[in-house]
């Protein structure tokens, strides 16, 4: 059954955003009549009947409804953006796929980029969320200033990765059924200022390996790594 997207859903007749409608009839060729899948990006599924259809504008009636629950750990990621945004695109489907629930994007000492696209990440967000059939949409957050990032964060777990291999591995720094942030520099890493800061913080410096990742390579280790240890 396609999957289609659409937050604040109410009971009664609802309709899909402009955009689903128009995958929904124009490419999909849906009609009046057909059952679709619609998930509201905070966990539900709701399997649904197509009640009125045209080129720009599909309505639907929710017939059942599924509920999943939220998972008892929960993933933060914080990360300067690369200057390439397609990096960031893959970053944003593969993270999406693998349940993340929240990524900041943080403006650095050394940060390449100034401005995003935040609509087009929340593009890739949703096509991901409907392509792995996980119900909980990624929360993005847009640029902030890190000093101002470092003030109102508040985890269970606080790491900041750094490109150093004498600090602990991330692997042991990691608890099951915790909220954890993790901080991810830009390419030329965080400025030693930047890593004093965050320790005042609370945050805990930690390595990936001895290998130096590229932004969005570690991120993404990062983000799975936790996710491992939740699920065993």
């Amino acid at each position: 059954m396609t999957i289609f997207y659409k937050k604040d859903l109410s009971e009664g007749i609802n309709i899909l955003p402009e955009e689903e409608s128009k995958h929904c009839t124009q490419v999909l060729r849906h009609q009046k009549g057909d059952e679709i899948m619609v998930f509201d990006g905070n966990g539900g599924k709701h399997r649904s009947v197509l009640t009125q259809v045209s080129k720009k504008s599909c309505e639907f009636e929710i017939l059942e409804s599924n509920i999943t629950s939220q998972k008892s750990f929960h993933i933060h990621l914080a990360i300067a953006p690369t200057k390439n945004m397609d990096r960031m695109e893959w970053l944003i489907e593969k993270l999406s796929e693998i349940g993340v629930d929240k990524i900041t994007f943080i403006q650095t000492r050394h940060s390449e980029r100034k401005k995003l696209r935040l609509d087009r990440l929340e593009k890739k967000a949703i096509s991901a969320m409907k392509q792995s059939g996980n119900p909980f949409l990624v929360s993005l957050n847009d640029l902030t200033p890190y000093e101002q990032f470092l003030k109102k964060i508040n985890s269970d777990i606080m790491l900041i990765a750094h490109v150093d291999d004498s600090h602990s591995h991330i692997a042991s720094m990691i608890k099951p059924n915790k909220s954890t942030c993790i901080l991810i520099g830009p390419e030329g890493d965080f400025a030693m200022d930047e890593i004093e800061n965050a320790k005042k913080a609370g945050f805990q410096t930690i390595s990936l390996g001895k290998n130096t990742l590229r932004t969005e390579t570690a991120g993404f280790v990062a983000c799975n790594m936790i996710n491992l240890v939740n699920q065993f």
